[in-house]
């Protein structure tokens, strides 16, 4: 009998698929954030590194510091405050 695989992408064919008509650009690479600045984890399935859990998909959060070239986002999941450390391109800024 063969062993599936238990690692942190295995079952995730349809759930990181990008859809086809999507454009790479750099500008979600190069994007910079400030202390305080609200964002939306969003995880973009082209880039691996750094790439936040997928059950954090779609949360808000607070951006509370960097690290190297990732940030720190506080985020409220249910009652508890949960920290996700991601790279920029994950993020979306929220227009207030």
């Amino acid at each position: 009998m063969v062993k599936s695989s238990k690692g942190l992408r295995a079952g995730t064919r349809k759930k990181f698929t990008k859809n086809l008509r999507d454009k790479f650009t750099v500008t979600p690479y190069l994007m910079e954030f400030n202390e305080n600045d609200r964002v939306t984890v969003m995880p973009k399935p082209s880039s691996v590194s750094g790439m936040p859990h997928f059950r954090f998909k779609g949360a808000a959060g607070i951006v509370t510091g960097k690290r190297g070239t990732a940030y720190t986002v506080e985020v409220k999941i249910g009652n508890k405050k949960k920290t996700v450390i991601t790279k920029p391109e994950h993020l979306v800024p929220v227009k207030v």
